[in-house]
């Protein structure tokens, strides 16, 4: 199996989760796995005692990159990988990892996909999803809160401290990369819709040969 590979990049709160879940959903009648790049988080140890609040964690070295792309590789040759579980609330990875099965749509998520060479270049269908800063900043200070118990004032600082200034140094950026842009979120039907139609197409292309 040589699996087609999607990435699906853009700011942190900007509806990647929910385009992908409705991606997902459309294409209901073809194998899919999901990874998401947040699961390659590095863990905590090492750092070598850091203080969480003085990591960066928006910044692309907080991410095992090369550890994604090598579990790329396999899933594109037909292997299966066991990807990493990260633990956001004591930003450590588990001893527990997650069977990724080889798929015939293999969709890779995160805000820093694109900012990675050797990423870019094993993903055979780029989207961005784009949307409006301050919407962003609230979607993500309710999950944040709600999910990975942070305070308000906590999710606040660490916006104005990393999140903004990074998305602004490389994560806008990587837009010029994507060969889909998708405005006012994951809830755009219309452009799901139209990306699930082009990947049906691809796929029907790569078996046709």
């Amino acid at each position: 199996m040589n699996s087609l590979v999607i990435g699906i990049a853009g700011g942190s709160g900007s509806g990647k989760t929910s385009f992908t879940k409705n991606l997902v959903r459309l294409l209901a009648d073809h194998s899919t796995a999901v990874i998401p790049h947040d699961a390659y988080y590095r863990d905590i140890a090492t750092y070598g005692g850091v203080a969480p609040e003085a990591i960066n964690f928006d910044h692309p070295s907080a991410l095992e990159s090369s550890l994604l792309v090598d579990h790329l590789e396999q899933l594109k040759a037909g292997r299966g990988v066991r990807r990493p579980v990260y633990e956001f609330a004591t930003h450590r990875r588990s001893q527990e990892t997650v069977a990724v099965e080889p798929a015939a749509v293999v969709i890779v998520e995160g805000i820093l996909i694109f900012t990675e060479v050797r990423l870019r270049a094993l993903m055979d269908l780029r989207i961005f999803v784009d949307v409006d800063a301050d919407e962003r900043v609230l979607r993500r200070i309710r999950r944040d809160v709600a999910e990975r118990g942070r305070s308000v004032d906590s999710v606040v600082r660490q916006y104005t401290d990393s999140v903004k200034p990074m998305h602004l140094q490389f994560v806008e950026p990587s837009k010029q990369w994507a060969d889909v842009i998708v405005p006012r979120g994951g809830e755009n039907e219309a452009a799901v819709e139209l990306v699930a139609a082009r990947v049906r197409t691809m796929i029907a292309a790569a078996k046709e040969g």
